[in-house]
């Protein structure tokens, strides 16, 4: 693959990353659209074997499918970043990116909190597990069990009843009195109001428990059962899968490479922007998940907003403003009422693992303040997932600050990394 040039260049190609790319081409610009994955979706609308993109899916692919002035660089994964720059491999080769405009787009991750068993095949992410099973891996029959918080299990879990998965239920750690008054407040919104119900009708007959979450997971060589804090007392469910998750983490990384000012959202860093989606260096807008939570339908009028802003196209970028700041308005009452349950932060043991990558113990944890000198002496955080997994645990258990991300942010060939020197 060989250097080139983009006028505005995209990282990330799901539901913001696109509307970024068609919002710049739609001005004449001539646009790069970067991905990890083999095509365009992102993980929200993650290509699946046996069944059709939804309506919005469809609409966007085809738009962008139709679009001359993209050119689509799939398996493609951001290594580094200097201005104006970056370095970019492939399975087959390495390059280097230049841009006039860049607009990062690069979504979030699953939160995943440790509790006994965690690390047993069979326990996986709530969006691990949709997208393993859109993938072809094999549920059909399977007994899975949902749990964690957030809208997020109701997706995953329609997901899993699609492809044949057993599901026997939904254990939603928010109170009912939470839940109900979520609900109740989606007649501010009506289409996500739709959105849930279609959900839920998907999902008749599988049971909704709210203030319930997974105390442990128990088996020998794979998951076998799982316990369930309920508050009648613990309930053993036999299982062989556990889909579970505790909501988002932006994913930051290319934004602290570059030098954009961070804000907290929660525990967790964000990128910080102005109304422009600009950031705080030169020619750099975020959009979407990176600037903190918000959902696909936040995340598509942010890429549109930021891909506009890139152009220059400003009066069409604040016309949209308006309707940015309700959808963030929806993402923060999504935020409050499924605050998480303090009793889920202590289930962890002193054995428990809590950095997969490196085995690291809470008990080895123990007698460090803060994700730095815990990383030296425990090389907690040093392993191929670069602290993505266990930084985020120890900022919601701890909370220890995100340590800066470091070039390569991604495991790279040594032959690429020399391109870059």
């Amino acid at each position: 693959m060989s250097d080139e040039r983009f006028e505005v260049l995209v990282c990330g190609a799901g539901p913001a990353g696109i509307a970024a790319a068609l919002a710049a081409a739609s001005r004449g610009a001539r646009v790069g659209l970067i991905d990890a994955q083999a095509g365009p979706g992102g993980a929200v609308w993650r290509h699946d074997v046996r069944f059709a993109a939804p309506r919005p899916a469809k609409r966007q692919l085809k738009a962008l499918h139709g679009a001359a002035r993209i050119r689509g660089l799939f398996q493609t994964q951001v290594v580094a970043a200097r201005a104006g720059e970056l370095l970019i491999e492939t399975p087959e080769s390495a390059a280097r990116l230049r841009y006039d405009k860049l607009v990062i787009a690069t979504g979030a991750r699953e939160l995943l909190l440790p509790f006994p068993g965690w690390t047993l095949p069979g326990v996986t992410g709530a969006g691990g597990l949709q997208a393993l099973v859109k993938q072809s891996w094999p549920i059909k029959g399977a007994r899975v069990v949902v749990a964690g918080s957030g809208p997020l299990l109701l997706a995953s879990a329609t997901t899993l009843r699609k492809h044949g998965a057993i599901l026997l239920g939904i254990h939603e750690q928010a109170s009912k009195q939470r839940v109900a008054s979520f609900t109740a407040a989606l007649t501010q919104w009506p289409s996500q109001a739709l959105h849930a119900a279609a959900l839920r009708l998907r999902l008749a007959g599988i049971p909704y428990r709210c203030g319930e979450f997974v105390e442990r997971a128990e088996g020998d060589e794979r998951l076998r059962s799982v316990v369930i804090r309920t508050a009648k007392g613990p309930r053993r469910l036999d299982c062989d899968y556990l889909a579970t998750g505790y909501g988002l983490v932006p994913n930051v990384e290319l934004a602290q490479l570059l030098g954009c000012r961070l804000a907290m959202n929660g525990k967790h860093p964000s990128v910080a922007t102005d109304a422009r989606l600009a950031t705080s260096v030169t020619h750099v807008y975020a959009a979407g998940e990176v600037r903190g939570i918000g959902g696909a339908r936040s995340a598509a009028l942010e890429g549109e907003i930021a891909g506009l802003s890139a152009v220059g196209a400003d009066d069409a970028a604040a016309a949209l403003q308006a309707r940015q700041q309700r959808a963030r308005r929806f993402a923060a009452l999504v935020a409050e009422q499924f605050a998480l349950d303090p009793q889920i932060y202590g289930l962890a043991q002193p054995d428990t693992v809590i950095c997969r990558c490196e085995d690291v113990r809470l008990d080895a944890l123990a007698d460090y303040l803060d994700a730095r000198s815990a990383k030296l002496a425990t090389r907690c955080g040093m392993g191929a997932c670069q602290g993505r997994l266990c930084g985020a645990i120890l900022a919601e258990l701890r909370g220890f600050a995100t340590l800066p991300a470091a070039a390569p942010i991604f495991p790279a060939r040594l032959s690429t990394l020399e391109t870059f020197r």
